[in-house]
């Protein structure tokens, strides 16, 4: 299958908006939960929907106050938190275009964001984040930044009480007064090379693949469902489905804390989640390394190849008898406690942003936790494909939303089109010309194809395919998931482009690594940066290079490696802030890196047999 194309389930008039996603809600049932707010550590206050729209109009009016015109840029620097998303409906209310920024960009980016989408009012969440504003503007003499408005500081209520002075009508006119065609948001890609691009994605984009999304995902988020939000909410995933919730009535809790979550979903309870794969990876390597430090590690693993050979077999259509009472002895003593630690309530999850992994998907079906993957771009709104629950099939990202198509290129390059595709980058016709096909199918990027179902699989990213000095192509992607699914791997990098075979960076999952050396003997304190040179270590990352191995034809496969001493992080540059790697940042860090790993093979193959692996 070479395309799959599905057809609109929602007609959306010409003049909708996201805001009226919000005004049919409140119309349907104003007392309905939208939000819940966490005032004091462990207990929520519900917001209704009419109570949020009011506040929404308020804060609009205010805006209007302070002298934001219609189509004019707002921009948002804040953790994720309930008032982003109240913001968010403001500036939309008011006519604007909102402009997110993640918390942790430098004053260079803040800079860069600011100028090129020329936002007039900045909206942060506190000093700090006002400090980078104020360094950004300073540094770059920006002269179009009239104001910054802290949350911390009060200054929404001073929205509020400006706002007194403008009449209902008039914000009904500006929140009436965009259609489906008009711009709601500039997105700047977080960007794994060069400078962030502006996204111009329309109300259309959010309101019709809301309201298609729907039709799709009816069962997971409706008025009786709820998630807390945790993902930054600059990131178009967070912000679609935040999106969606209002359209569906969802209820949504706010958490900018990770190291809170687990505590946040044990008294939230949400019915479903949203994370990138990391999230998940994270869950199953930190109950593996518990059950380890706990001397349980080998009936974890029994419980955890069940689960994936239960779902696997259940997926094909028939689980025997045996599996069945297997798996229904492990629900009971293993699977129900990491479902109780997710808040007990939790069936459904959407994951996106980077590939899952087949095993990680099959093990949370296993344990009563389907995990819809999904794919997509900032350039497509997010989900462009996506799993449904009564159609999960793990490997793949799914079928095509409704009002949404996929077509594999010849050169098997993934395309789009549909509701969900952008309108182009802001300011960039050069990179719209490249971005598109002569008849409109959006280039992505990533190399995938269709299966008999019309499910979309996701191969590696065109950019990214390494060709060794002996021609093989080699798509990093499969390698790396199976890497880091190993629980003291954090991190791992495949190279080899014009190398003579496949190589590796690995670095350590710090929170893993005390409990490792604890069961081996050593000083759990040991920090990473020694621990990378420890025989141990080495033949621990030796052994999931083995099993990552396996997955592949041995002119793939990792013939060297090497240990490196810290981790890469969002906070290093080599993360993105939605997690993705920065390829480009990490080869030229590490290149030092990469040169001794080649000439310390090199030399090992003169002295003797093929590298298996080093250290650094």
């Amino acid at each position: 299958m070479k395309e799959h194309v599905v057809p609109s389930r929602a007609a959306a008039p010409a003049d909708l908006n996201i805001t009226d996603l919000l005004e049919r809600q409140v119309a349907r049932d104003p007392d309905n939960s939208l939000f819940a707010r966490q005032l004091t550590p462990g207990e929520w206050t519900e917001i209704s929907a009419r109570a949020f729209r009011d506040d929404v109009a308020a804060l609009a009016a205010g805006l209007i106050a302070r002298g934001v015109e219609p189509g004019d840029s707002v921009a948002i620097m804040s953790s994720t938190r309930y008032e982003w998303t109240l913001l968010d409906f403001a500036i939309w209310y008011a006519g604007a275009v909102t402009v997110p920024i993640y918390e942790t960009s430098s004053p260079a980016q803040v800079a860069w964001i600011v100028q090129d989408a020329a936002v007039s009012l900045v909206l942060v969440e506190g000093e700090t984040h006002a400090g980078v504003v104020d360094r950004a503007v300073e540094q770059e003499k920006l002269t179009g930044v009239r104001e910054v408005l802290s949350i911390d500081a009060g200054h929404l209520e001073a929205l509020r009480a400006d706002g007194q002075s403008v009449t209902a009508d008039v914000v009904e006119e500006r929140r009436s007064r965009a259609g489906l065609a008009d711009t709601a948001t500039l997105i700047y890609t977080s960007g794994t090379t060069g400078r962030p691009k502006g996204c111009v994605l329309s109300h259309g984009n959010f309101a019709e693949l809301s309201l298609e999304a729907m039709h799709r995902l009816g069962d997971v988020i409706n008025p009786e469902k709820s998630t807390v939000m945790f993902i930054p909410l600059a990131h178009v995933f967070a912000r679609f489905i935040s999106v969606l919730a209002v359209a569906s009535g969802a209820t949504v809790g706010h958490t900018a804390d990770i190291k809170q979550l687990v505590e946040d979903l044990g008294t939230f309870r949400p019915t479903f989640l949203l994370a990138v794969p990391r999230l998940f990876e994270k869950i199953y390597n930190g109950a593996l390394t518990k059950a380890q430090d706990e001397g349980k590690g080998e009936i974890f693993e029994k419980a955890a190849q069940t689960a994936v050979d239960w779902s696997r077999a259940r997926q094909a259509g028939r689980v025997p008898l045996a599996l069945t009472v297997k798996h229904r002895l492990f629900s009971a003593l293993v699977y129900s406690k990491l479902r109780r630690r997710m808040g007990g309530r939790v069936t459904h999850a959407v994951s996106g942003g980077s590939p899952l992994g087949e095993r990680l998907g099959h093990f949370f079906h296993g344990i009563g936790l389907s995990i819809m993957e999904g794919y997509g771009l900032t350039e497509t709104t997010a989900p462009l494909t996506v799993n449904v629950p009564d159609d999960l099939r793990i490997g793949t990202v799914g079928p095509p939303l409704p009002g949404c198509g996929v077509r594999i290129a010849d050169d098997g390059e993934v395309l789009g089109r549909g509701v969900c595709v952008f309108h182009g980058y802001h300011g960039r016709p050069d990179l719209d010309a490249e971005a598109f096909t002569d008849d409109g199918w959006f280039r992505t990027g990533d190399l995938g194809h269709l299966d008999e179902h019309g499910c979309l699989v996701i191969t590696g990213r065109k950019k990214e395919i390494l060709v060794t000095a002996g021609g093989k192509n080699v798509s990093p992607a499969p390698l790396e998931d199976a890497l880091r699914s190993d629980a003291l791997i954090s991190q791992a990098v495949v190279v080899g482009d014009a190398r003579p075979f496949v190589a590796a960076l690995l670095t350590l999952d710090e929170e893993a690594l005390p409990g490792f050396l604890e069961r081996h003997g050593l000083d759990p304190q040991i920090p990473a940066a020694e621990a990378a040179g420890l025989d141990t270590v080495r033949q621990a990352a030796q052994d999931a290079v083995d099993r990552a191995n396996e997955g592949v034809s041995k002119a793939e496969s990792i013939r060297a490696f090497r240990v490196l001493g810290q981790d890469f992080t969002v906070e290093t540059g080599h993360l993105t802030p939605s997690m993705k790697l920065r390829r480009p940042v990490v080869m030229e860090d590490c290149a030092e890196e990469v040169e001794a790993l080649y000439a310390e093979a090199k030399q090992n193959r003169d002295a003797g047999p093929a590298p298996e692996g080093s250290a650094g």
